[in-house]
């Protein structure tokens, strides 16, 4: 059983995470592209993309809820639950959860409104390059995350 919840645990983190790691970090760009671009019917040229990009991180977001769901259910298994490695990954995870829904999220729906509402290039570049930021720390959370899973200090298992 430790196995396949370890499986599925992996599956869905390399899913969730990777797809929302990708598409946040291409955002700001695409939104700004779109920004940019002429307006043949009243909607920015490539609007569509920074759309997609955007429902892509929400849906996945709430998909990305299994990834802890299963963690934790893997830890219960291999008896782990209190190992300091454990507890630190579940606290980034918390963080990088609270930061894409508190920050990532609204940042592009902010963004998407500017591009919608035909603002001007200078005040979005600044929503823009936060919202780089923002999604830049949620992608080093998440790369810490890996690298505790993976390393596991002072595990009896680790490498």
């Amino acid at each position: 059983m430790t196995k396949l919840l370890l499986s599925v645990h992996v599956l869905v983190a390399i899913l969730t995470v990777g797809s929302i790691t990708v598409a946040a970090s291409m955002f700001p760009r695409h939104a700004l592209r779109a920004l940019a671009g002429e307006r043949p019917e009243g909607r920015p040229e490539g609007i569509g993309t920074a759309v997609l990009l955007h429902r892509i991180c929400c849906g996945y977001a709430l998909a990305g809820v299994a990834v802890p769901v299963f963690g934790i259910a893997t830890g219960a298994q291999l008896g782990v639950l209190t190992d300091a490695w454990l507890i630190v990954s579940l606290v980034l995870t918390t963080l990088a959860a609270a930061l894409l829904g508190l920050a990532v999220l609204p940042g592009q729906r902010r963004l998407l409104a500017l591009a919608e509402d035909a603002a001007g290039e200078e005040e979005a570049r600044p929503v823009a390059a936060r919202l780089t930021m923002l999604t830049g720390v949620f992608n080093v959370l998440w790369a810490v995350v890996v690298v505790l899973m993976i390393v596991r200090p002072g595990s009896t298992t680790s490498a």
